[in-house]
């Protein structure tokens, strides 16, 4: 997905989109001083519009982001997935699959962006389910764009295969320095082995809450390449252990009934 800020408007059109395809409720907000709405994401509001005033050369103006899962290459919530709801479709982006969460939390604790939030919303239980954008998953796999896409006025969001975004990006950014916007740049296309969510910025990432150089964690490394292979191994030692202790059991059961014959 190719997000130009350069001529988004912040309308919002896309968080409706995204609460009508979705059928999510909306997130009642009380009035604190800023035009953002929710103040946040969560378990309803799976992607929203950032207001960041910016101040340049003594002018002032708005930069409007687009903000949600990043759908990155190197993946850490997908790598830490006990369950395997978190996936790299081969369509780029991140899949997931709620009916396997098992609420654990360790990808919004692994994110580093901070995106997937939990959903509490079953009282009953208490149990939490993962919610994050997913680029429309059913919508993409019928090709079909996703919602938020369909319904940009602005034509600020497209959708594309990841080498012609990454072209049409990098062509918007020179256009925009011949504008003036001499820190027009490209966000998306080698940070976290590259994001599914290419960004035109023309300010600093900083500017606009991003990272400037977001990193993998290095707890997500130590959970894939240790912890849960031992877990696996475990499992099978545990697994071995219950079947000897059934046949050791067994014969000393038939040793007994041959003792009373």
């Amino acid at each position: 997905m190719l997000i130009d800020t350069s001529v988004c408007i912040g309308c919002k059109g896309c968080q409706v989109a995204c609460k009508e395809w979705w059928n999510l409720a909306a997130t009642p907000t009380t009035q604190i001083g800023t035009y953002e709405n929710p103040l946040d994401l969560n378990a309803n509001t799976l992607t929203r519009i950032r207001f960041n005033e910016y101040e340049s050369n003594g002018k002032v103006r708005w930069l409007f982001l687009k903000w949600g899962c990043m759908h990155c290459t190197d993946a850490a919530c997908v790598d830490v997935c006990p369950t395997a709801a978190l996936k790299k479709n081969s369509l780029g982006f991140v899949s997931l699959e709620r009916e396997l969460c098992n609420g654990c939390g360790y990808c919004s604790q692994a994110c580093p962006f901070n995106i997937p939030r939990m959903d509490t919303s079953d009282a009953l239980t208490g149990a939490a389910k993962a919610t994050k954008c997913t680029f429309c998953q059913d919508r993409v796999s019928n090709e079909l764009t996703p919602a938020c896409v369909k319904t940009c006025p602005a034509t600020a969001l497209s959708f594309n295969d990841r080498d012609k975004v990454l072209a049409t990006a990098k062509s918007r950014v020179e256009d925009l320095k011949k504008l003036g916007y001499a820190e027009a740049r490209v966000y998306g296309e080698t940070e976290l082995g590259g994001l599914g969510r290419v960004y035109v910025l023309t300010a600093p990432a900083a500017a606009y809450g991003l990272p400037e150089k977001p990193e993998y964690p290095a707890l997500a490394g130590l959970w894939q390449n240790v912890v849960q292979p031992f877990g696996y191994v475990a499992t099978g030692l545990v697994a071995a252990g219950l079947a000897i202790n059934w046949f050791a059991t067994r014969r000393a059961h038939l040793g007994d009934v041959e003792t009373v014959k």
